[in-house]
């Protein structure tokens, strides 16, 4: 007799029932259809899987080692069924999306709530990039879903014919410093030449083979780079540089008195955030995320 899952699941069942015939009970069969399962697989195995002596069945050592390995085999045969049902179903087992640096992971709770709702098993799996880095996930199937993606979607990603994308919205932008940095006392409005004098904190483009695309940056500008619109957020409240940040996520710090907006010369324009996702997606989760997200009330609540 093969190893089967059969077996081990009744080798389980004995092992935490403590016995044969409450492991039967448990397992609706008679307790003899289980001694002989057990018997026929100690035989082929030639070893002796539970120790019979006194009420209690025990495993023998080479018992808990057929265990201990079996009931891996037996997670991932529950796992693969579950699998196999949820792609009967249409849900997808996992959706993966990434999201840019400019939207708050924290504005996605309540959605993910509402999903959670519909009991449909899927895994969700976050990740959060940079620029083309967005577009470089989708490109190279890390995600499923982009939500935020800034600028037009490049040329690899447009030519392919594989993608479809969405505005998701506008993201409007204030230039804001410490109370303690240099251009907090200056007249405005603060023109380009008075600006670049002072050091610029970036959030690095996190693609590896797109172009990096820039955003708000003036030629010669002294920089620090850093790898999050938090870490950005986090400088600047520091005192470290200058530099324009969502107006959203800068709000709070504005109405406390934590940063200062600045006027400048040359006003920069609201970026367009967009949705993006591979044609050919047809699960139900997919469909899910993206008729929510074409709701005004949730795309306002991402953008703040």
């Amino acid at each position: 007799m093969i190893l089967t899952l059969e077996a081990l699941h009744i080798i389980d069942a004995i092992d935490r029932a403590g016995s044969f015939a409450a492991a039967a009970r448990e397992l609706d069969k008679v307790p003899s259809a289980l001694s002989y399962t057990v018997r026929k697989l100690e035989q082929e195995l030639d070893v002796l899987l539970f120790d019979r002596r006194g009420h209690k069945a025990r495993l023998t050592n080479a018992g808990s080692e057929l265990l201990n390995e079996g009931r891996t085999l037996l997670r991932a045969a529950a796992e693969l069924e579950r699998r196999v049902q949820h792609t009967a179903s249409g849900w997808e087992v996992q959706l993966h999306i990434v999201l840019d640096s400019t939207i708050d992971f924290e504005r996605l709770r309540p959605l993910i709530a509402d999903f959670d709702r519909e009991v449909s098993g899927t895994s969700l799996h976050f990740s959060s990039e940079v620029l083309s880095g967005v577009w470089e996930s989708l490109l190279t199937g890390r995600a499923d879903l982009a939500i935020g993606a800034a600028h037009d979607s490049p040329d690899l990603v447009r030519m392919s014919g594989n993608f479809q994308t969405r505005q998701l919205g506008t993201i409007d932008w204030v230039f804001a410093v410490a109370p303690g940095h240099p251009l907090a006392q200056l007249p405005e409005p603060l023109d380009a030449a008075t600006i670049q004098q002072y050091r610029a904190i970036a959030v690095g483009d996190s693609g590896r083979s797109l172009p990096d695309i820039t955003a708000g940056l003036l030629s010669s500008q002294p920089r620090l780079t850093v790898p999050s619109m938090q870490a950005k957020l986090a400088a600047q409240l520091a005192g470290l540089g200058c530099g324009h940040l969502p107006a959203a996520l800068a709000a709070p710090y504005l109405q406390s008195g934590q940063l200062l907006a600045r006027q400048t010369a040359v006003a920069k324009t609201p970026t367009v955030a967009h949705l993006a996702w591979r044609s050919a997606a047809r699960g139900k989760c997919l469909k899910w995320f993206l008729q929510r997200l074409a709701q005004p009330d949730v795309a306002a609540m991402l953008l703040g």
